[in-house]
């Protein structure tokens, strides 16, 4: 559920916005927040000295907090020389990157700027990141720590930094087409035309959305411009463990969104579990168990490992199609099922069609992999024929 405070009488209320539709060159800023009460009043503040009067502005709030930070932003918004709006998501689906989403959707101004609610991104840098977009065309303008006049000087740390360093280089190599001329595709800041982006599209897990925008809908135009990533002004970093985990989750969900790359990574997966089959085999076999029940409960270790990885990293966006014991017990049948083909499958191979043993346990591993992971798709994660699928957040308005 979701909640909009405006500011009356300003550009957020959907009534005025309808009848004042912001000037060409007129910039919506997005800043997600999570519990950023301390810094709310120094952003604005900050924004209003940055962003000059030819520049018709708006700045939306797209805010998850438990704190009261809707209220510090509805109370320092009273001064402010631009409509403020606060969109309040009582449920924070995808994170700071959903967040973002919502921003864009709702955003009615020609470009859409995106920076942080912690004053690490420097409003100032506003006015250059859109008047460097209109002078060259751009779709896209990114702020960058990693061209000349950048610094992260910010990142407290040195583990901090190696992260950093490491998350670009990663996403860099893994999608090094997308991301060509993108010198920091971690930065949380840059600027889009509204009319680049198809937010529909978008699937952001997590807090690296401009990744998400640039693999999924990047613009054909794209340019930079160097920023210092500053200091934090108040409150405390939302960078954990946790986060990365998900940022990791995110990759690997964008790196098989296709059919082939998605097959290569079930394979990955697939392999990956004869370590706890054989673990397994090896503990029940020293406990006694017989080898035949102690393969056929080895066997199942190595289907819940492998169930657990496909869940978490491949189709993460499906399992709302099916209730969990659903998927388990379809999955758990394909997985078995497949021990069971590939005896009689090897034997046809060789007393029909004369293949050798190792020729035709080759092609029978082949074959009854393409089968289970063709299967897994169609029975276990495709939505049941007739049934829409379940929408991740609904959204409810307020004026206050």
């Amino acid at each position: 559920m979701s909640q909009e405070s405006t500011v009356p009488g300003e550009l957020g209320d959907p009534a005025v916005r309808a009848a004042e539709p912001p000037e060409p060159g007129a910039v919506t800023i997005v800043v997600p927040t999570f519990n950023e009460s301390g810094n709310i009043r120094e952003l604005l503040h900050r924004i209003t000295e940055s962003v000059p009067s030819r520049l018709p502005c708006e700045v939306l709030f797209v805010d998850d907090s438990t704190d009261d930070t809707p209220d510090v932003i509805v109370r320092e918004a009273q001064d402010c020389p631009f409509p403020v709006t606060v969109l309040h998501r009582d449920e924070p689906v995808g994170g700071l990157g959903g967040a973002v989403v919502e921003g864009l959707k709702a955003a009615g101004s020609d470009w859409i700027v995106v920076m942080d609610g912690d004053l690490q991104h420097p409003p100032s840098l506003v006015p250059e990141l859109i008047g460097t977009g209109e002078r060259t065309n751009a779709g896209l303008v990114v702020a960058s720590r990693y061209i000349k006049g950048g610094s992260r000087a910010g990142l407290a740390g040195g583990y901090r930094i190696a992260v950093s360093r490491g998350a670009t280089w990663l996403t860099k190599t893994l999608f090094p087409r997308r991301l060509r001329g993108i010198s920091d595709p971690m930065s949380g800041f840059f600027a889009i035309r509204r009319s680049a982006v198809t937010a529909e599209i978008l699937r952001p897990l997590g807090y690296k959305i401009l990744l998400e925008l640039a693999v999924r809908s990047r613009p054909r135009e794209v340019t930079e411009v160097p920023f210092v990533f500053q200091e934090r002004f108040a409150g405390r970093s939302k960078s954990t463990a946790q986060e990365g985990f998900r940022f990791l989750r995110h990759l690997v969900g964008l790196r098989t969104a296709s059919p082939l790359a998605r097959m290569v990574a079930f394979g990955l997966i697939g392999a990956s579990g004869f370590v706890p089959n054989l673990v397994g085999l090896w503990a029940l076999t020293r406990l006694g168990v017989h080898y035949l029940p102690a393969e056929i409960l080895a066997n199942q270790l190595g289907v819940a490992w492998n169930f657990l990885l496909i869940e978490q990293l491949l189709f993460r966006e499906r399992r709302r199609h099916r209730r969990w014991w659903d998927r388990v017990g379809r999955f758990a049948l394909l997985a078995n099922a497949d021990l069971v083909l590939r005896i009689p499958l090897i034997a046809l191979l060789v007393g029909t069609f004369g293949v050798g043993v190792l020729p035709a346990t080759a092609l029978a591993l082949v074959m009854t992999f393409v089968l289970r992971f063709v299967g897994t798709e169609a029975l276990v994660y495709l939505p049941r024929r007739g049934r829409a699928p379940e929408s991740g957040s609904r959204t409810a308005r307020r004026a206050v």
